[in-house]
């Protein structure tokens, strides 16, 4: 049985889906180049990995095996499709989540919620986090003891930073977003991203995620 928080965030999804369906697909394409319209669906890569919406009802699924996407990837391609504005452009200025328009009310729970099980599920990991970049097609950082650079969507990047914990400190985490993320994407959806990213590379990493991140 789904418990209410997971039925909350499906109704969500359906929500979204039903606004999707109004927008003007050839609009989203001027100003997202990254879409492409292939045969029924608009796809879209997200952490590496390929979905696509259906034109007809806009359910989004895995493109690998036609299997219906996850919650957290849902609303992340839905709020990027409806939020991104048509001036939206990268800045290459890098910024903590606190830093983001409208960010600052939610900074104590990324902290506890995004930043700290990030660098708990790492501690100890540095090489398979490295390795866990690239495999998403993202690029390591000299700065930090494991720092990386992967793309979410193809116009948020995101910086992942990572510094190894000792016999006096525990390991300590960070990202970093383009000053502009919240041109392309809400707020909130900024910390379903970053979820979503460790998700992703603690599954490619094979390491168990440790700590209080937040789940959808």
């Amino acid at each position: 049985m789904l418990n209410d928080t997971t039925n909350n965030y499906l109704k969500a999804c359906e929500t979204w889906r039903q606004k999707i369906l109004g927008m003007h697909i050839p609009e989203l394409l001027d100003k997202l180049p990254e879409l492409q319209c292939e045969e029924d669906y608009l796809t879209v890569k997200l952490f590496a990995k390929k979905f696509g919406m259906d034109l007809k009802t806009g359910v989004i699924v895995n493109l690998d095996d036609f299997s219906p996407a996850e919650i957290i990837s849902q609303l992340n391609i839905y709020t990027f499709l409806w939020f991104s504005t048509p001036q939206a452009r990268c800045t290459d200025l890098w910024v903590p989540f606190r830093e983001l328009s409208g960010a600052s009310p939610f900074a104590m729970a990324f902290e506890k919620n995004v930043l700290e099980p990030l660098a708990m599920t790492f501690s100890g990991q540095t090489e398979a986090l490295s390795q866990a970049y690239e495999t998403l097609g993202g690029t390591r950082l000299s700065h930090s003891d494991a720092g990386g650079l992967v793309k979410s969507f193809d116009s948020i990047p995101l910086k992942f930073l990572f510094w190894d914990g000792d016999d006096e400190f525990p390991a300590q985490a960070n990202i970093l977003y383009d000053r502009n993320a919240t041109d392309f994407i809400h707020v909130e959806s900024t910390v379903s991203l970053a979820m979503e990213g460790i998700e992703r590379l603690a599954a490619v990493a094979g390491v168990a995620i440790k700590g209080p991140l937040f789940k959808m």
